[in-house]
């Protein structure tokens, strides 16, 4: 059985997960991306239990990625909007989305990623930062850095 919090491990990965590995959350996320900013607009969007999206989204805002903003006064009413840390998160989501394009969207993919600068189809693709070169699936090497000890570094049976 899996526990229920990562804290053990000193893994970039699943201390993200910590954030926005529950199931709703890269949804809202998503939405939030796409212009939602109203507790409404998710819920309506979602279909998702108000109370979770109640706590779904304090969590988002705890964790700096949302932020609350008064909109009314009368009644007080308050929208969710992504900060920067939040909109960090954007590349990610592109990416599971070209995955499930890819593996999980058998008639297609239902929404296509236009390039707002060229008008063209856009996929997440990774690229190295010094060459510009396209990274292809096993082409990462894992090594120690500043805040960890030893590095990924698992290669058991079956491991490309």
């Amino acid at each position: 059985m899996l526990p229920n919090t990562y804290d053990s491990q000193n893994c970039s990965i699943a201390r993200t997960l910590e954030v926005i590995g529950e199931r709703w959350t890269p949804l809202i996320l998503r939405d939030a991306i796409l212009g939602a900013r109203r507790f409404e607009d998710f819920h309506s969007s979602l279909g998702i239990a108000r109370n979770v999206l109640s706590a779904r989204l304090s969590r988002l805002v705890d964790e700096g990625i949302l932020e609350r903003r008064r909109y009314q006064d009368r009644p007080a009413r308050e929208e969710y909007v992504l900060t920067d840390k939040g909109r960090a998160l954007e590349p990610v989501l592109l990416a599971l989305l070209t995955w499930g394009d890819r593996f999980a969207a058998p008639d297609g993919p239902p929404t296509l990623l236009m390039h707002e600068a060229c008008g063209h189809r856009l996929e997440a693709d990774l690229v190295c930062g010094h060459c510009g070169e396209p990274v292809q699936p096993g082409g990462v090497v894992f090594e120690p850095g500043p805040g960890g000890g030893t590095p990924l570094a698992f290669r058991g049976p079956g491991a490309s």
